[in-house]
């Protein structure tokens, strides 16, 4: 089982976990694991030069930090996004699919990482040195970067696929089972975008077989 770091984050994320493995480090994170509708994203992140100030957890910024330093993360290191779309997370479930996205992320880094740390406490199956940090987008700077990538990335999708469906403000909510989600939901019936295997949306389902 790899190793996992469980400690109750004291300070900002920084760089001391990737010193500690030496080499490229890859932070690796996702968005998008509790909606009822849409992708989940990851993405993972090697710095190559100064992180740009004002990293953090992502949920912890503002949206306008977030965009902010979006395009700040990409001067200052090695991208790569991954996405597991709604097919794939009702095919294998959600925690899979996950760690699916987690997985092309890596793969899609310009270089291979020496080892990886991953938010969460389970690390996807890698042919490289993991490890699992609950919590980690307060502990590695590199981790909380991939979580304001896959956060930015994963809400811009979102907005761009509301216009396409108004009713269920997924521009405001971005597939989050929101009250406004869950009237469009019984309203309008559930979309391509919608996650079959989560339990609102496959009551739903149901709802409209019996009708």
């Amino acid at each position: 089982m790899p190793p996992r770091t469980t400690q109750k984050p004291t300070r900002r994320p920084d760089l001391a976990l990737q010193r500690k493995y030496g080499g490229l480090i890859a932070g690796v994170d996702e968005a998008g694991r509790g909606p009822w509708a849409g992708p989940v994203v990851a993405a993972a992140v090697i710095f190559h030069g100064k992180p740009p100030a004002g990293i953090n957890d992502s949920k912890k910024l503002a949206p306008a930090e977030r965009e902010n330093l979006f395009s700040k993360i990409f001067a200052a290191a090695h991208v790569g996004i991954g996405i597991a779309p709604v097919g794939l997370i009702d095919e294998i479930n959600i925690y899979h699919a996950t760690h699916r996205a987690m997985c092309d992320a890596i793969e899609a880094l310009a270089f291979a990482p020496n080892a990886a740390l991953i938010d969460g406490n389970r690390c996807p199956k890698l042919d490289i040195p993991s490890e699992a940090l609950v919590s980690g987008d307060a502990l590695s700077i590199s981790i909380a970067a991939a979580s304001i990538i896959a956060k930015v990335t994963r809400d811009r999708m979102m907005t761009e696929l509301a216009s396409t469906f108004p009713p269920y403000r997924w521009e405001r909510n971005k597939g989050y089972g929101t009250a406004d989600h869950a009237s469009a939901l019984r309203e309008h019936g559930v979309t391509l975008h919608h996650r079959r295997s989560f339990r609102p949306v496959w009551e739903r389902l149901m709802m409209e077989s019996a009708a």
